[in-house]
This record gives structure tokens, sequence and C-alpha cells, in this order.
């Protein structure tokens, strides 16, 4: 329903400056603008949805395998005490719990593509647990959650895009981000848990967070001690290592199952190109509101906006070159890309905006994005208070991000 209410506004909103523009300015552009942006964002989405084909084929596929081998239910168990406090609503046990982990996993590795198929995954187990097939559960939309806040460990795209632009230490923005995208994680898991009334003070709760805190610390350490190029072949060496790892393991415990893991693959595989289908009606849907909304002039506006808010208030206003990119991130994960490489050719990859720019791209993931397809291969349509908890955790990664490149950088 709330997504329902936000696409109707891009489209309203839209419509109305583009209406204001053509009659008191003559701007006699902005409406081919807007239908143009509706042909490219629609092709573009369902370029993504066939390019997801490939590798949701490949990645259910493996999982088949994992599960017909048993590993899923072997890692169900090893999280089950904390699963069975962040979603008590699954049973004990169930397969899914692996899938999650193996998602945020992947996420926490920067692996994009290996992250969606996945998620898809849990989602489909989940849903399966749904008693009502067109609304979302508390465990989804926890997971929902878990994945829009976009906790990375190892953000080397965003250091590639640096070097490229002639940033002279790519890599000076790898502990600012490890540090928003924690934040913005834990926001959402506190923001959540108390929509759901899920009580976090607990010892294994308190104990799975310190956890975390304490990686997030020693990776925060140990990488400082490296320099860039190293850094870089070390962060890329250890994800594509980790992730053949992983390959490698599944089949090696359908083997021991005496699984025919060939043929589990190729069942898992089938799964791949009907969910891509699935996808491409949410997608689409969501893109053309995005495009209209940006072709309008309406986002220029919100930003114009904010800088004079800030000044009138007498608040330093340096952030807010950078501030698109942040806007964007929740809507468009290639929109926020091309704000943060525009923002590094501006104003300078070593700029306190293109360096925060990078930070925002970083902390947080494409919430509406996420919602759009992971509820869409499951045809859920009343999302509850999925996009609140969403948006509100990327509101805390925004915070912490500007906050962060404030001390870091200025």
């Amino acid at each position: 329903m709330v997504l329902n209410y936000i696409w109707i506004a891009f489209f309203i909103i839209a419509f109305a400056i583009a209406l204001v523009r053509l009659i008191f300015m003559g701007d006699m552009e902005v409406f081919p603008a807007m239908m143009n942006s509706t042909f490219e964002t629609s092709k573009t989405a369902f370029e993504i949805s066939l390019g997801l084909t490939g590798v949701l084929s490949l990645w259910l596929g493996i999982m088949k395998i994992g599960e017909r081998g048993g590993v899923i239910n072997v890692l169900s168990r090893l999280l089950s005490p904390v699963f069975t406090k962040l979603f008590p609503d699954i049973p004990k046990g169930h397969p899914v719990t692996g899938s999650i982990f193996m998602n945020i996993a992947a996420n926490m590795l920067g692996l994009d593509n290996a992250a969606t198929p996945l998620g898809l995954k849990a989602m489909e187990q989940l849903q399966e647990l749904n008693p009502k097939k067109d609304t979302a559960t508390n465990p989804m939309i926890m997971f929902l959650v878990l994945n829009t806040s976009g906790l990375t460990l190892i953000p080397v795209s965003i250091m590639v895009y640096r070097a490229q632009l002639g940033a002279a230490q790519p890599t000076d923005i790898f502990v600012p981000i490890l540090l928003a995208t924690f934040f913005s994680t834990v926001a959402g898991i506190i923001i959540t848990s108390l929509y759901q009334r899920i009580n976090l003070l607990n010892r294994t709760m308190l104990f799975t967070l310190g956890g975390m805190l304490a990686v997030v610390v020693a990776v925060i350490w140990g990488f400082s001690q490296l320099d860039k190029e190293t850094m870089n072949v070390v962060s890329t060496s250890v994800a594509n290592i980790m992730l053949m790892t992983i390959i490698v393991t599944f089949i090696l415990a359908g083997m021991r199952k005496k699984v025919n893991v060939y043929e589990a693959f190729v069942e898992g595989a089938k799964d791949g190109f009907t969910t891509a289908v699935r996808i491409i009606p949410y997608l689409v849907a969501i893109l053309v509101g995005i495009g209209v909304f940006r072709a309008s002039g309406a986002m220029d506006m919100l930003i114009n906006g904010i800088e004079w808010t800030v000044a009138a208030v007498g608040g330093n206003t340096d952030f807010v070159g950078a501030l698109p990119t942040a806007l964007m991130k929740p809507l468009s994960g290639s929109g926020a890309r091309g704000m943060m490489v525009d923002a590094m050719t501006t104003y300078g990859a070593d700029s306190f905006v293109g360096r925060l720019s990078c930070i925002f791209q970083g902390s947080t993931d494409t919430t509406f994005y996420i919602l759009a397809v992971y509820f869409g291969s499951v045809a859920i349509k009343k999302t509850r208070h999925a996009v609140a908890c969403g948006l509100l955790a990327d509101l805390a990664g925004i915070i912490a991000a500007i906050a962060i490149a404030y001390f870091f950088f200025n």
C-alpha cells in the first residue's frame, strides 16, 4: 500500500512540476524528457531482469545442491539461537535461516550478483511460511531491512571508481563506509524490532551485536595496516575465494549425501528463468516512476530546497552537493552510482563532496529496488511497515555518513 502511494506521488509531483515549467518558464523539453525517461527506464528494467536470469539460474542451482546436501540445514542449526530471537516467527531449524545467512554474507562481501538470487531463494522459502500470500510477514520485513541497510565489509567497486577518477588514495573511504553501513544496519534492526515488538535486550542478541562490533573493529584495524594496492588485492581475493569455497563446499556436501549434483543443479536453475520473468513488471513500475521524477526536475528542486534550508538556519552546506547520491540510493543503484561519479567528476574525487558521495553509496542499499524485486518475486502486495523501516535505516545511514565524513575529511 505504501509503495502504491509513493508510486502515485512520483507521477503527480513530476507532472505538476513539469506543467509549471512549461507554462511559466516556457520549457518545451520537459515533457519530451519525461516521456523519454519512461521508455529508457522500461528498457533498463527489462535488461536488468534479463541480466539476472543467468545469475539467478546459477545460484538457485547451487542452493538446490546445498539444500539436498544438507548444508542449509547445518547453517540453520548453527544460526538458530540468533535467528529465533531476530526472526521469532520462523520455525526453529527451518532451512530459510541458512538461505538468509548466505544472502547476508554475500552482501557483506559486496557480491551483489550472488546476493540477489540467494535473497530471492530466501524470500520464496519465507513465502511458504506465509499464511496470507499477498501480505508481507514480520520475518520478510526484517530480512528486507537487513538487505536495504546495505551492510558491506568490502566496497571494492567504489574504490575502483575512485581510482579511475584520479583519487590520490582510493581506499581512504573504506573505514568511513564500514562505520556508516554498520550504524545503518544496527539502526535497521532496532527500528524493525520496535515495530515488531522483538526484545533485543537478551544475552544472545547482545553477544551477537557485540561480536559484530568486534569484527568491524578487527577488520578496520587489519586493513588499516595495508597500503592501497595490497588492500584492493586482499579484499578482492578474499571475496572471490570465499565465494568459490561456498560453491565447492556445496558440491562436496551433495556428493557426501550421494546426491546427483548435476540434476539437482538443473532443477534449481530452472527456477531462475521464472523468477526473473516475475520480477519484470514490478521493476518496470518502480524504475519508470523514479525516471519521471528525475526528468521533471523534482530531484533538483528538492536538493536546492534542502541547501537553502540548511543555509537559512546557519548550518554548514558542504554536504549538500553529495545529497543527490544519498537521495537516489534508495530509489536506484545505477542512478546513485551515476550521481556518485558525477559528484567526483564535478567536485573532484578527493573533495569533501566526492568522498561523501562515496560514503553515501556504500552506507545503504537500494531500498525500493529491493522491495520491488524481492516482494515482486513472491507477489507480495501489502508491504506493511517494510518501507518505513527501510527508509528509517537509510536515514540513519545518511546521518552517520555525514557525521563520519565531517570527522574524517573536513
